[in-house]
C-alpha cells in the first residue's frame, strides 16, 4: 500500500503541469488542490472537488482586467529590457571608439618621439663633396696613377658624405665583392715616326720619270709631275726634273 505522503510526492509533477498550464492560460480560472480524506490523495482541478475531499484553492480566478494589466506589464518590461540593451551596446560602442582613438594618439606620439633618420644626401658636407669630387675630376684629367688615386679618394669622401656611415659601410661592401680591374694607357712610341715624304722625281730615262717612292711617270706627258715645290705639268713632252 502507498502512503499518504509517497502519493503526495508522485503527484508533485503533475500539479507542476498544472501550474504551468494554468499559468499560460489564465483565463481558464482559478486553479483548486483537492485531498482525498480517506487516502490522501492530492488532485488538481479548475472545478469543484469530489466528495469526500477537501478543497483548498491555489490560484484564485483572475478577472480581464487583472490578465490585460499583467500582458501590458509584460509588454513594458520587455521594452525597456529592449531599450536597456540598446544602450549598453550603444556604450560599448562609444567605449570601442575611445580605446580605438586613444591608441591612435598614443601611437603617433610614440611615432613623434621616434628619432627619424638623417637624409645625407642634403646636407652640406654632401654638397662640399660633390663639388670637389667635380672639381678634382675636372682638374685631373691626364690619367696617371696618382691623378687617379686623389679622384678615388674624392669619390669616397662623397660616398661616406651623401650615404652616411650605415649606407657608406654597405657600398664598400659591395665594392670588395667586385673584381678590380686596372686598366692601363697604351705605351707611347718614344720617338715618333717620321713624317712622309712629298714625292718628287729623282731621275727621267728615255721615256719614264721616277720619284722617290718608285711611281714611274710617262715622260712624253700630258700629266702632272711631283715636284720639290708641289705638282708641275709637262712642257713640251718634256718632265721638269
Amino acid at each position: 500500500m502507498i502512503s499518504p505522503h509517497r502519493l503526495t510526492d508522485l503527484w508533485k509533477p503533475a500539479a507542476l503541469l498544472v501550474l504551468c498550464a494554468c499559468s499560460m492560460h489564465p483565463a481558464l480560472g482559478q486553479v483548486t488542490r483537492c485531498t482525498d480524506a480517506k487516502t490522501g490523495q492530492v488532485t488538481y482541478t479548475d472545478g469543484k472537488c469530489a466528495a469526500g475531499s477537501s478543497g483548498l484553492e491555489v490560484e484564485a480566478k483572475r478577472s480581464a482586467e487583472e490578465i490585460e494589466q499583467d500582458r501590458r506589464a509584460a509588454e513594458r518590461a520587455l521594452e525597456l529590457k529592449q531599450q536597456r540593451l540598446q544602450a549598453e551596446k550603444a556604450a560599448a560602442d562609444a567605449q570601442v571608439q575611445r580605446d580605438v582613438e586613444q591608441e591612435r594618439r598614443r601611437a603617433a606620439r610614440a611615432a613623434a618621439a621616434t628619432p627619424q633618420p638623417q637624409d645625407y644626401s642634403r646636407s652640406a658636407e654632401c654638397a662640399r663633396s660633390r663639388r670637389n669630387l667635380e672639381l678634382v675630376s675636372s682638374t685631373l684629367s691626364g690619367g696617371t696613377y696618382d691623378q687617379q688615386v686623389r679622384i678615388d679618394a674624392a669619390q669616397r669622401q662623397m660616398d661616406l658624405d651623401c650615404l652616411g656611415p650605415q649606407g657608406y659601410a654597405e657600398l664598400e661592401r659591395a665594392r670588395a665583392t667586385q673584381p678590380h680591374i686596372v686598366v692601363t694607357p697604351p705605351r707611347q712610341p718614344l720617338y715618333p715616326p717620321p713624317a712622309p715624304q712629298k714625292p718628287y722625281l729623282t731621275h727621267c730615262g728615255n721615256f719614264h720619270c721616277i720619284d722617290n717612292t718608285g711611281a714611274r711617270y710617262p715622260r712624253a706627258g700630258p700629266g702632272r709631275f711631283p715636284g720639290n715645290d708641289g705638282v708641275c705639268r709637262s712642257k713640251g713632252g718634256q718632265a721638269p726634273c
